[in-house]
């Protein structure tokens, strides 16, 4: 039987996308529910996946666009005993090798079949045949890449030699022929250009700098990490806690949850968050509903589920749009300061940045301390300066003294004696 894979709709508005890369050849055996190409749009990345056992013919060559529920492959199920066959083989293969228990635990093997190359580098870590490839290129080890049990990918390997400082030998990046590459610009990129300038163009966008001693968050992490971990399954980071501080500051400053809708001024009785996140594809912004009702360990649970998708280009363009407010973290790449771009329809945008060890005065002396200067960029069309520097300010206060989450901005003490 002939099974055909059409190309899914990553939302109502779009009726064109691009096939972007196939992770298969043609005339390969794939397994049912087999990652099998990427798909672009001007809003999502998607995967096309097999919904059936057998052998692929490919129907759209990679780079076209295409439109919505067109045939881009098809599957013969004919070969589906087959193709189930080899991977029972190749996982069975691996298993009895990993099950030696080499001495250290850096494996090395390769498993050659009809379907692809399957090498394993790890004892708990199945890599791609893609991930592998250029881990060897660029000389990483799989505890460069990830620590964890799951499958890397090409764009898993991408994003850590792009965000994590390995610099490729530079005789292996420039040749001495003076060769120029060139590469079709993604649906999604174009768009996403087209959007910043736009917010340029539009808006009246001003931006406000602060400082925020990071000691308290730290200490906290420090002290509480394991116990963290062994409660909610997942690391306390930073963003949980500058997500939760601009939730409660917009209870006093409510017009940086603010958007203009034609000649009206709307304001969200609720804090949904963008949180920006840098992929292989470019720049993609989930968001984190109702973040004024989250603890910081369900915040950190849907950050990490929202950053997985994303990179994997596994999110929904529902799980993208909707966002109050954004926040950045342009620290993540080493950027001491910037001027963060507002995402549109929202008025205003946080940016984080790195944090180094600065002297600052503290009760009349100099000590040093980890400060992180943070960047509200507005619309100043609706956004004044008191409640832009106002509601920075108070983003600050709550991040370096944490309890003030708890009780909302209010002073402990102040609580206690009702006052």
């Amino acid at each position: 039987m002939i099974v055909e894979i059409k190309v899914p709709t990553p939302g109502e508005s779009i009726n064109e996308v691009e096939i972007a890369s196939w992770m298969v050849k043609d005339g390969d055996l794939v397994i049912k529910n087999q990652d099998l190409a990427e798909i672009e749009s001007d809003k999502a990345t998607l995967t096309l996946v097999a919904t059936e056992s057998g052998k692929i013919s490919i129907l759209i060559d990679e780079g076209s666009s295409v439109a919505v529920n067109s045939i881009a492959c098809i599957i013969d199920t004919s070969f589906a005993q087959e193709a189930e066959t080899t991977e029972i083989h190749k996982t069975t293969l691996i298993d009895e090798v990993l099950d030696e228990k080499a001495k250290d635990n850096e494996l090395s093997i390769e498993v050659h079949d009809e379907i692809n190359t399957i090498s394993v580098v790890n004892e708990h870590v199945k890599v791609s045949p893609l991930a592998h490839k250029l881990m060897e290129e660029n000389e990483l080890s799989i505890e460069d890449v990830l620590n964890g049990l799951r499958r890397l990918t090409k764009s898993d390997v991408e994003t850590v030699i792009r965000s994590s400082g390995f610099i490729p030998d530079i005789g292996s990046v420039y040749n001495k022929k003076r060769e120029v590459s060139r590469k079709k610009i993604s649906q999604l990129r174009k768009k996403l250009g087209q959007r910043l300038v736009a917010v340029k163009n539009e808006t009246a966008m001003l931006t406000t700098f602060n400082e925020v001693d990071i000691s308290a968050i730290i200490n906290l992490r420090k002290k509480y990490q394991k116990d963290f971990v062994d409660r909610h399954g997942v690391k306390l980071g930073f963003m949980s806690f500058f997500l939760k501080a601009s939730a409660v500051a917009m209870v006093n400053y409510p017009m940086v949850n603010s958007a203009i809708d034609n000649d009206e001024i709307v304001t969200p009785g609720y804090v949904d968050i963008s949180v920006a996140v840098q992929t292989p594809k470019g720049l993609m912004v989930p968001v984190i509903r109702n973040v004024e009702m989250l603890e910081l360990f369900e915040i950190e649970l849907k950050l990490k589920d929202l950053a997985d998708k994303a990179r994997a280009g596994k999110i929904t363009v529902e799980e993208m749009t909707g966002g109050t407010f954004s926040i950045t973290n342009g620290g993540v790449f080493g950027s001491m300061l910037s001027t963060p771009l507002i995402n549109p329809p929202q008025s205003a945008i946080l940016g984080m940045h790195n944090i180094n060890d600065r002297p600052v005065a503290i009760e009349g002396k100099v000590e040093i301390r980890p400060i992180m200067f943070i960047a509200l960029s507005y619309d100043h069309r609706i956004i004044d300066g008191k409640d832009s520097v106002g509601f920075l300010k108070m983003v600050k206060e709550l991040l370096e003294n944490p309890v003030l989450l708890i009780t909302k901005g209010e002073e402990p003490d102040r609580l206690i004696l009702n006052i």
